[in-house]
């Protein structure tokens, strides 16, 4: 099919922008650019797929709508309840919707490195995950780092239990079944994750450093592509790339 035409909801906000400056160079048309006070079903009805970067509290919305025209979703709000998520998920159901907390493909090649690290290497690697992000964020551990601890708990059957966000005083010596996560701050810093598999004699760092916001705009761009293909179902940026 030809490239499909888009519609952008959060338009005016840094990831609306990014969205539409990519999708000019991509050369994607953008049937409609809504933010706040815009009308959702006229312009959900005009475009082929439709990618939402606006705000948690509008998704229900926004999903009734692309369910009612029948359009594909690509969603990279965040900040769901995940009792919330569950409800919405399952509204969205009889259309194609990707969902991710993380449009980048790096990011996402980084998932699927990091769960197959953890899958080989032991417990006597000892797992740590550090993320360096700007001054003005406001939440920590961040989503991608949050991804990268679930993925290696999932891997070494481990719960939540076993986090150990940062250290402090006499913690005694590290046991086998802890996964550290460090959350540092400072300057201008786009994003970096590292996963670090720490064993005698040796150590395995995988380290995505993000360096342009335009790479999520990027991703999600890709996402919408794809998913106007697809059945109706619910999917993340591992089926959009091929490494689910």
């Amino acid at each position: 099919m030809n490239a499909p035409s888009l519609v952008i909801i959060g338009a005016a906000g840094r990831m609306g922008q990014a969205l539409q400056s990519n999708a000019g160079e991509l050369k994607l048309t953008v049937a409609a650019a809504l933010d706040q006070g815009g009308d959702l079903p006229a312009g959900i009805a005009q475009g082929d797929v439709v990618i939402d970067f606006s705000f948690h509290t509008a998704t229900s919305e926004v999903i009734e709508h692309c369910v009612a025209h029948q359009k594909a979703l690509v969603i990279g709000t965040t900040g769901h309840p995940s009792a919330a998520k569950a409800e919405l998920t399952a509204k969205a159901v009889g259309i194609p919707v990707v969902w991710a907390g993380n449009y980048s493909v790096g990011v996402n090649l980084l998932y699927a490195l990091t769960r197959r690290a953890a899958a080989v290497l032991g417990p006597e690697y000892n797992a740590e995950v550090t993320e360096i992000h700007h001054r003005f964020k406001q939440d920590a551990p961040s989503g991608t780092a949050a991804r990268l601890l679930e993925i290696i708990l999932a891997e070494r059957k481990l719960t939540d239990d076993a986090l150990r966000h940062g250290r402090n005083g006499i913690t005694g010596e590290r046991r086998d079944d802890e996964v550290g996560i460090h959350s540092l701050r400072g300057g201008d810093v786009v994003g970096e994750h590292t996963a670090l598999f720490a064993g005698m004699g040796e150590r395995l760092e995988l380290t995505h450093r993000a360096t342009d916001r335009g790479i999520f705009a990027r991703g999600a761009l890709r996402a919408a592509q794809w998913v106007v293909t697809q059945p109706a179902g619910l999917y993340d940026m591992q089926h959009v790339l091929g490494l689910e």
